[in-house]
C-alpha cells in the first residue's frame, strides 16, 4: 500500500501517490524486468511539473522545490523514484536513460498527463540525462524543459565524472555509516567556502555543513536503502549516456522555452557541458549559479524556486495559452 511508504513531503499538500506499474503497462511479462515506479503528486493546480532526479537520490531531494510550489495554487508538482533508488522497483541492470525516460513517460501516461502543451519537465544530472530522452520522445507535451547541472553525454570514457566526483560515487557505494558517507557527499556536492559558512535564516546559528548533515541524515533514515544492483545499474545508464547534436537541435526546436543551469564549481559534472550543450541547442537560455556546486537547487533554494518560476510562465506565455 503506498500509504505504507514514509516521506518528508507534507502529507496536507500531497494529492495522490503510489506505485505505477511499468511492467504491466508496457505489457512485459518477464519477472526480471518487472517493476513500478513510487510516485508522490503535491498541489492540484493546472500547470503540472514533472521532476526527474539524479544519481542514484530518491525524489524526496526535490524536497525544497516541492515544499515551495505545491503551496502555489497554479502547480501540481509530480516526483517520483527512477528504477533502482527509494521506493521504486530495481529491475535488472544494466540500464540506460532512454529505458528510465520511458519510465517516466508511463508515469505521466499513467497519471494523465498527456494533453499538448501541459508538462514542465525539470531535470538534475542523471535526470537531466534522462528529460533530454524523454523530450526527444514527447516533445509535443511539454511547454518548457529545465536541465540542470547535466551532459548530453557521448564515448563512455568521456561520460566519467571529473576524478574527485568519481572518487567519491565508488568510495561512497561502499559505505553503510551514514556519519562516514554524508562528509563525503558534501564535499562533493557543495563549494568549500560555502558549506561551513552560517547558513541563512537558522534559527540554531548552525554552518550550512551542519543542517545539511542532519538533512542528508533523515532522508538516508527513511529511505529505502539502495542494492549494489541499483545504484551500478544507474551509473551504467550515466556512463552510456548519448544524445546526439542533431537530437539536441530538435528539442531546442521543438519546445517553447528551454533552459540550461550549471553551477560554475561542479566536480560531477564539469561546467563544460553546459557550453556544449548550449552551443547545438541555440534557443536555449543558460544559467549559470557563481560559487555553486552540483547540488544547486539545495545550496541556492531560493534562486532555483524563482528561476523554475520564471521558466514556467515564460513557456506558457510562448504558448500563448
Amino acid at each position: 500500500m503506498s500509504s505504507d511508504f514514509r516521506t518528508l513531503f507534507d502529507p496536507q499538500t500531497c494529492t495522490r501517490k503510489g506505485l505505477c506499474p511499468i511492467t504491466d503497462i508496457r505489457n512485459k511479462g518477464n519477472p526480471l524486468e518487472s517493476h513500478s515506479l513510487y510516485f508522490e503528486q503535491h498541489g492540484s493546480g493546472p500547470e503540472k511539473i514533472i521532476f526527474i532526479m539524479g544519481l542514484n537520490s530518491s525524489s524526496f531531494a526535490w524536497l525544497p522545490q516541492v515544499k515551495h510550489l505545491s503551496r502555489i495554487p497554479e502547480y501540481s508538482v509530480l516526483v517520483f523514484d527512477n528504477r533502482g533508488v527509494g521506493n521504486s522497483g530495481t529491475p535488472k541492470g544494466p540500464y540506460t536513460t532512454s529505458a528510465m525516460a520511458e519510465d517516466a513517460i508511463a508515469l505521466l501516461d499513467y497519471l494523465g498527463f498527456t494533453e499538448p502543451r501541459s508538462i514542465h519537465v525539470v531535470g538534475l544530472s542523471l535526470g537531466g540525462m534522462i528529460s533530454q530522452e524523454l523530450a526527444f520522445r514527447i516533445p509535443e507535451r511539454i511547454i518548457s524543459l529545465t536541465l540542470g547541472v547535466t551532459t548530453a553525454g557521448g564515448h563512455i570514457w568521456n561520460n566519467f565524472p571529473p576524478w574527485k566526483g568519481f572518487n567519491a560515487l565508488i568510495r561512497m557505494m561502499f559505505i553503510k555509516d551514514p556519519s562516514q558517507k554524508i562528509p563525503i557527499l558534501l564535499d562533493l556536492l557543495y563549494t568549500s567556502p560555502w558549506i561551513d559558512e552560517k547558513a541563512a535564516d537558522d534559527p540554531k546559528g548552525r554552518t550550512n555543513r551542519e543542517v545539511e548533515f542532519e538533512s542528508y541524515a533523515r532522508r538516508l533514515e527513511i529511505t529505502r536503502p539502495q542494492t549494489l544492483v541499483g545504484a551500478l545499474s544507474q551509473m551504467c545508464a550515466g556512463l552510456t549516456h548519448h544524445v546526439s547534436a542533431q537530437r539536441l537541435r530538435h528539442i531546442s526546436k521543438s519546445i517553447p522555452k528551454v533552459t540550461i543551469a550549471t553551477g560554475d564549481h561542479d566536480h560531477l559534472v564539469s561546467p563544460h557541458n553546459t557550453v556544449y550543450l548550449k552551443t547545438h541547442m541555440e534557443e536555449a537560455e543558460v544559467v549559470i549559479f557563481k560559487d555553486t556546486g552540483h547540488a544547486l537547487h539545495y545550496q541556492r533554494p531560493r534562486e532555483v524556486n524563482a528561476m523554475l518560476e520564471r521558466v514556467f510562465k515564460e513557456g506558457r506565455e510562448r504558448v500563448g495559452v
